[in-house]
């Protein structure tokens, strides 16, 4: 996601908080296991939640108080995708939260998909910082790091999906990573991160993720990646930034698939049900010109609009699933704050909290 999330988001609280909250108190128990021959990823990303129940945000389903991963798991959601910094200034989605969020999934019936970032902040196209205590390593001891590192996070939360580095269209941990300037190290270090996922659990699956779906940008990007040993292809779809073609993410989809050999998932998809906002912080989508033809900014909209990304990719014989981005990201923080959510009208849940319609496209119909 783009810069203006990250400073808000950075910004949203300083005290470290892991405790759990009542809100999601009945997903403690062990609910059913993901059923094995439910292949087909229905993902959302949670990576908030500790954060906003930290400060008593409640989720509701038709009007009842109800936790998120209860309501996803409901819903015929079977994954859940959840970011990994390396050292963030306030220890939000740092190892201990991450850990701790991945435990409550698992016990709610949910697979566990990690983004990491292998940085401390976030990472996206336009910024991949090293973590501050790499960032005087030489290339060497760096490689060494990220071994060690993706090691530990096997060890520690033993993810079912891995994704090594975040819409890392021009690499990760700049500048001794970057794609453009350093390619042979960036490839050392995808493949190091690799060989220590592979190593420790074979069975994970590795995920290599590039924002958009420009058939031009993808097929230079993931020919740059043949020699790395992974598994899917992910891809960051948001009509905003990324176009508002269908007709491309799929053509994307199965021409990657078909080139490459890998199955392809939809990693990042949002879209909104409101061109309103609920607190004063400016939000990412606000205007007509922003929305894709046929698909209003209305509760029904969103839902059409999720609901044709996962048949765009069910349909693919190369598609493997999709991940819905933000859906947990309400205005936790207040009406009046300018510092909350740039994306409460493109969450899973209206303005008072409650779970929309859009929850019926993690179905496993």
């Amino acid at each position: 996601m783009k810069k203006y999330i990250k400073i808000l988001g950075l910004l949203a609280i300083t005290a470290i908080q892991f405790s759990c909250s009542g809100n999601d108190s009945e997903d403690a128990e062990a609910v059913n296991p993901p059923d094995a021959s439910d292949t087909f990823i229905r993902a959302s990303d949670v990576s908030f939640l500790p954060q906003m129940e930290s400060l008593g945000t409640k989720f509701y389903n038709n009007g009842k108080a109800e936790g998120m991963l209860t309501t996803l798991k409901n819903a015929g959601c079977n994954t859940v995708r959840i970011r990994l910094w390396k050292k963030p200034v306030n220890g939000r989605s740092g190892l201990s939260e991450v850990k701790q969020l991945a435990q409550k999934a698992r016990q709610a019936g949910l697979r566990v998909w990690l983004t990491v970032h292998y940085s401390d902040t976030w990472a996206d196209p336009g910024a991949q910082t090293i973590p501050e205590e790499w960032k005087n390593l030489s290339f060497t001891d760096l490689k060494t790091a990220v071994s060690n590192y993706t090691s530990a996070i096997i060890t520690e939360i033993n993810p079912d999906i891995i994704q090594i580095g975040n819409e890392i269209n021009s690499g990760l941990l700049w500048p001794k990573g970057n794609l453009i300037s350093n390619e042979q190290q960036c490839i050392a270090l995808l493949s190091a991160a690799s060989a220590a996922v592979r190593s420790k659990a074979p069975n994970t699956k590795i995920m290599i993720h590039y924002a958009g779906v420009n058939g031009g940008g993808t097929d230079w990007f993931f020919t740059k990646m043949k020699s790395v040993d992974y598994d899917y292809i992910g891809l960051s779809y948001y009509p905003v930034w990324h176009g508002k073609d269908l007709t491309e993410v799929k053509n994307t989809i199965d021409a990657l698939g078909k080139k490459f050999s890998k199955k392809v998932l939809i990693a990042e998809t949002a879209y909104p049900f409101t061109l309103l906002h609920n607190d004063q912080t400016n939000n990412i989508v606000g205007t007509n010109d922003q929305l894709v033809p046929g698909y209003p900014a209305t509760p029904a909209g969103q839902r059409t609009f999720v609901l044709d990304i996962k048949n765009i990719v069910k349909t693919s014989e190369s598609g493997q699933g999709f991940a819905y981005w933000g859906g947990e990201w309400v205005a936790f923080k207040g009406p009046q704050s300018q510092s909350g959510s740039t994306f409460e009208n493109q969450a899973l849940y209206s303005f008072d909290n409650n779970a929309l319609s859009v929850m019926q496209a993690f179905s496993k119909d």
